[in-house]
C-alpha cells in the first residue's frame, strides 16, 4: 500500500474505510449481495458501515464481522480491526474469533425475528381487511357478558360473601446512589428494585458480565452516563476495558476502583463483599 493511500486510511473512520471499498472500488457491490456471500445480516454491515457498533450484540461479532468484511472488499482486516478497537476505546488484544456455529445461531435469531414481524403484518392485513366481522364478534361478545352480569347475578338466592381485602405487596426498593456524574442512559432495569451493585460509567468503556456458567448476559460498550443494575445473583463475574473509568456502587456506597485507568481486567467478583475490601 502507498504511503500516500496509508495516510488517507488513517484519517478515515472504519465506517468510511468499509463504504469507500465497497462502492468506489473496481467491484462496486450492493451489501444484499456480501451479506449473502458472508452469511452476516446486513443490517450488521450495515452497522459497520455507519460505525453503529451497538446494533450488534456482542463485542466478538463487531470484531469478527468487522474482519470478514474486511477481507472480503479486500481491505487489511488487522488495520480495520485494530480502528475499531480504537474508535471503540476496548482493549487492544481483545480476541475477535467468531465460529460458522456463532454465524448460524444469530441467522437463526434474525430469521426468527424477521418471520415474527412477518407473521405479525399478515395478522394486521387480515384484521383491517376483516374490522367488520371483528366488530360484530366483538359486540355479540360484550352483549352475551352483559346479559350473564345482569341476570345471572339478580338471583335473590345468592349469598354474598365478604371479600377479604387485598394487601398489595411490592418489592423493596432499594435508593440509588448520588452518582458522580449524570445518567445517560439505564440498563438491566429489570433488577432495579433488587440490584445491591450498580455500574456506571464515568468514560466510554467496554463492560461484560458473565453468569457462573461463563455465560456473557452483559456485553457492550458503555458511554459516560449509563448505567447497568447488576442482577442481585451470586457467583457474577464482570471484565472491563477500561477499569478506571467504571464506578462501581455496593448498596448505595462507592466501592474503591477495580483497576487503573486505561487498563483492563478480567474475572472481576461481583460479590458485594469482594467489592467493598480496600484493592491491594
Amino acid at each position: 500500500m502507498s504511503e500516500e493511500k496509508q495516510v488517507e486510511q488513517n484519517e478515515m473512520t472504519v465506517g468510511e474505510m468499509l463504504r469507500n471499498a465497497r462502492t468506489q472500488g473496481r467491484r462496486k457491490r450492493e451489501i444484499s449481495t456480501i451479506a449473502k456471500q458472508l452469511c452476516i445480516a446486513e443490517e450488521f454491515l450495515e452497522a459497520l458501515e455507519n460505525g453503529d457498533y451497538k446494533k450488534i450484540p456482542e463485542i466478538v461479532y463487531v470484531l469478527g464481522f468487522a474482519r470478514n468484511y474486511a477481507m472480503e472488499l479486500g481491505l487489511d482486516p488487522d488495520v480495520v480491526v485494530n480502528k475499531i478497537k480504537e474508535e471503540m476505546g476496548i482493549e487492544p488484544t481483545t480476541e475477535e474469533t467468531i465460529t460458522n456455529e456463532d454465524l448460524e445461531e444469530m441467522n437463526r435469531v434474525n430469521d426468527y425475528k424477521a418471520k415474527a414481524q412477518e407473521l405479525l403484518r399478515s395478522a394486521m392485513n387480515y384484521v383491517m381487511k376483516h374490522w367488520l366481522w371483528f366488530a360484530i364478534g366483538g359486540g355479540v361478545l360484550i352483549l352475551a357478558m352483559l346479559v350473564v352480569i345482569i341476570f345471572g347475578g339478580s338471583s335473590a338466592d345468592v349469598e354474598e360473601k365478604p371479600v377479604a381485602p387485598v394487601v398489595e405487596q411490592t418489592a423493596p426498593v432499594i435508593a440509588e446512589p448520588v452518582y458522580n456524574i449524570p445518567v445517560r442512559e439505564r440498563f438491566g432495569k429489570e433488577n432495579m428494585a433488587r440490584a445491591k451493585v450498580i455500574i456506571q460509567a464515568i468514560e466510554d468503556g467496554y463492560v461484560g458480565i458473565e453468569n457462573p456458567k461463563g455465560v456473557t448476559i452483559f456485553g457492550r460498550t458503555m458511554l459516560a452516563g449509563d448505567v447497568f443494575y447488576v442482577p442481585n445473583t451470586s457467583g457474577l463475574k464482570a471484565k472491563f476495558g477500561n477499569a478506571g473509568a467504571i464506578d462501581i456502587w455496593v448498596d448505595g456506597e462507592l466501592a474503591p476502583k477495580v483497576g487503573a485507568n486505561k487498563t483492563s481486567k478480567k474475572d472481576v467478583s461481583l460479590n458485594p463483599d469482594s467489592l467493598m475490601k480496600k484493592s491491594k
